[in-house]
């Protein structure tokens, strides 16, 4: 049976994301029009994600690994809808809680209390359902009195612990999360990733990109690996870490790419 097959919640198909790179800004208008008419243009185009495919069936934990700008937060804020990409097909069948940026989808002027409010709101939660979750969600966020304080005073670790209280107290379909729990304390990290394994256990798709190949094997039904914004490896955790580790994901690109022509 196909994976497009077995109800999924996420299908990514032929995905390119597309980015100018300017080398040298023009100084005046006059540089600029000068420069268009003589055709020369001081840019290249840089595809941050390239022809990247796979399908995430409801309820796995997907994890995706690589190195520094090898296009796995991009690939991330596709699915999340942040960017539309330049080519390609995204089908998310689910409601999304994205946890990709610190302070993303928080007001800096408001409070931790306000901005539960405002984040289930976003969600389409109504203002009591959202203040039915509210103790819940500052009970788990350990922030103590700054929740009536305005974010913008937060510390990383603050943000990260309010953000993730609330996307996962209001109970995605899918959860997506970028890096943002390498800035919390261990027992803070400890105590999020016993959640992400509830969540698992009750049939929730995670997508976790992460750094700390250790957290990736804890939890990661499966693994992508990207390099240079291509997909070089899609398979079990354990091999996917192995082929990273080992720098064998150039090789891997080649063999993945020739079981699907």
């Amino acid at each position: 049976m196909s994976e497009r097959t077995v109800n999924p919640a996420i299908v990514v198909e032929n995905l390119v994301q597309r980015f100018r790179v300017i080398h040298e800004r023009p100084d005046t208008v006059r540089e600029l029009f000068s420069r268009f008419f003589r055709k020369e243009y001081n840019y290249h185009d840089f595809d941050a994600v390239h022809k990247v495919s796979f399908t995430v069936p409801k309820g796995q934990v997907l994890g995706i690994i690589g190195r520094n700008g090898s296009g796995k937060s991009t690939l991330l804020k596709i699915i999340a809808g942040v960017y539309r990409p330049t080519q390609g097909k995204v089908e998310v069948h689910g409601q999304v809680a994205p946890l990709i940026e610190l302070g993303a989808g928080m007001h800096g002027e408001l409070t931790g209390r306000e901005n539960i409010l405002l984040n289930g709101l976003m969600m389409g939660y109504s203002k009591k359902q959202m203040l039915d979750r509210e103790r819940k969600i500052i009970e788990f966020a350990e922030i103590g009195d700054f929740i009536d304080v305005p974010v913008k005073q937060y510390s990383s670790g603050m943000y990260m612990r309010l953000a993730f209280s609330v996307a996962t107290e209001i109970d995605p379909d899918i959860l997506v999360i970028d890096e943002i729990l390498a800035v919390g304390d261990a027992p803070f990290q400890d105590k999020c990733f016993k959640r992400l394994r509830n969540f698992r256990e009750s049939g929730k798709t995670i997508l976790l990109v992460s750094h700390s190949l250790d957290q990736i094997e804890q939890v990661c039904d499966r693994c992508l690996v990207m390099d240079r914004g291509r997909l070089a490896f899609d398979g079990n955790t354990a091999d996917a870490i192995e082929a990273y580790k080992g720098g064998n994901v150039v090789a891997a690109a080649h063999e993945l790419a020739g079981t699907r022509t």
